[in-house]
């Protein structure tokens, strides 16, 4: 082989060409002819791979095969042939040059190191979208992953490439990167921060794909729709995308409302504010008027006739409303509304059920409403929270108490 690349030489030299020029002549025609030869040989094997993998796919019922097609991984594969073509023949191209025979072998090392990390890349491209089609792993941060992989997979190139281009072996190359340590982890901060995060998201399952949170620090309230090695990306509710560091989900507060979506109902938590001044003892005539009211004649009926007995059993007088015991109305209101919640359609009667008051503010009494929905669909649960407090709102004054609302300086003037 070595008398064949100087067959062109040889040829130069006889034809009266100085050794000089026949040299490098010779070195530009072999150049030249290897580039073409190397072109031919990965046309020809990238269209062998594509029909034989194309046939496989065909053949085969998986999809992990029709995803390395997809990925060109077949095509990432062919280029190793002519690589390897390359790197045994380059010594013969450039013998009478030992500088650029170095030179080319070095890099055709690098190129080397980058075809296998690009085949690396396609082929866990591959795995990451087979494993997404999975459906025990749809919610899982499959990128992650294989950003982790990656990553291990670019830090080893990198290494490797210096280590050919700097012409020293790769364990003094290694110890020498020791020294400058702290430089690379101040550079992959982030990136480091990141991998840990989300390996503890992932352990302890903070955060799926498809979960619904709440992270006020970064303004995202939506569905994770991403989760990476750097971030995490949330669609909000305005189809707007957020990104949040993965780090902060291990290290801020935010709230995931997957326990919400996986149980029977979605809470309903909100007050009523009720004017203190309004709430009185109820008058015979008061609980005469409610009984009429269907929710909660038996209870009114009842209650009076309990109290009457206790009163007159133990010799209350009641010519002052005060003394022994009396029914309020926000005490019957309260009762109230604990039946039309627990009457009402959308309301899940195997979970909570309860009005309570709070304590008093300067904004009047609240009266809280705790209950759980049947529909979590947000649209629908908000239609149900009005739909309850339409009403309650509307029998307030029947129960002769009033709304707390703070007074208002605008007047409206009418003109005559």
């Amino acid at each position: 082989m070595k008398e064949l690349s100087h067959l062109i030489y040889e040829s130069l030299v006889k034809n009266g060409i100085s050794e000089g020029a026949a040299s490098y002549v010779n070195v530009i025609i072999l150049f030249i002819a290897l580039t073409l030869l190397l072109l031919l040989i990965d046309f020809i094997a990238r269209i062998i791979l594509r029909k034989m993998s194309s046939g496989i796919a065909i053949a085969s019922k998986t999809k992990l095969d029709d995803l390395l097609i997809k990925n060109r991984v077949p095509r990432r594969f062919g280029h190793i042939i002519p690589w390897i073509v390359a790197y045994w023949s380059v010594p013969l191209v450039f013998q009478d040059f030992p500088l650029l025979q170095t030179l080319a072998i070095k890099a055709l090392q690098v190129l080397g190191i980058v075809i296998i990390l690009r085949l690396a890349r396609a082929i866990l491209n591959s795995f990451k979208d087979y494993f997404k089609t999975k459906p025990r792993l749809r919610d899982k941060p499959i990128d992650s992953y294989i950003q982790v992989f990656m990553l291990v997979a670019w830090f080893i190139a990198i290494f490797y490439g210096l280590s050919v281009l700097a012409d020293i072996n790769a364990t003094k190359f290694l110890t020498g990167l020791g020294a400058i340590s702290a430089v690379i982890i101040l550079v992959f901060r982030d990136t480091i921060l990141g991998f840990v995060a989300s390996i503890q998201v992932a352990t302890n399952d903070i955060v799926r794909i498809g979960d619904w949170i709440t992270f006020d620090k970064y303004g995202a309230d939506g569905d994770v729709i991403e989760i990476n090695l750097a971030t995490v990306k949330v669609q909000n509710f305005d189809k707007t995308i957020t990104t949040i560091p993965t780090y902060a989900l291990i290290s801020d507060s935010f709230k995931n409302w997957r326990g919400m979506n996986d149980s029977d109902g979605r809470r309903i938590k909100r007050a009523l504010f009720i004017k203190q001044e309004s709430i009185d003892f109820l008058k015979e005539e008061d609980i005469n008027e409610f009984k009429r009211i269907g929710l909660i004649k038996e209870y009114v009926t009842s209650q009076q006739e309990k109290i009457e007995k206790y009163n007159l059993d133990h010799d209350i007088d009641k010519s002052l409303p005060l003394n022994g015991r009396n029914l309020t109305n926000l005490g019957v209101f309260r009762k109230y509304i604990e039946t039309y919640i627990k009457n009402h359609s959308a309301i899940n009667k195997d979970m909570m059920v309860m009005t309570r008051q709070l304590a008093p503010t300067d904004k009047g009494l609240p009266l809280e409403i705790y209950c759980f929905s049947t529909d979590k669909r947000w649209q629908n649960y908000e239609y149900i929270i009005a739909d309850i407090f339409d009403h309650l709102l509307s029998a307030v004054p029947y129960f002769k108490l009033e709304i707390f609302e703070l007074p208002s300086d605008h007047k409206v003037v009418v003109e005559d």
